[in-house]
């Protein structure tokens, strides 16, 4: 098990709450003495504090800049996709 506190501010992770929960893509925005605010990615971002000892199941992997950008451009794209279908 891990924990958020091992998690660096301005960083995107993929990571696994629990065991048997989904793989998120997350980005820790601000750091307390104690805490973390952390936006995390999926239908819809979610903006949450997560202390620093909450656990984390899997730390899968610290996403890489470029990656980052390639991501963005395809949620981005997905996002205008979905706005142009609601009218």
């Amino acid at each position: 098990m891990y924990s958020y506190a091992l998690l660096e501010n301005g960083c995107h992770y993929l990571i696994q709450e629990k065991e048997d929960s989904p793989i998120t893509l997350i980005q820790v925005t601000v750091e307390s003495d104690h805490c973390l605010y952390v936006t995390m990615f999926g239908d819809e971002e979610a903006m949450v504090w997560r202390r620093k000892n909450d656990s984390i199941f899997d730390i899968i992997e610290l996403v890489s800049d470029e990656t980052v950008k390639e991501w963005e451009s395809l949620y981005n794209k997905d996002a205008y996709n979905y706005e142009e279908d609601d009218e």
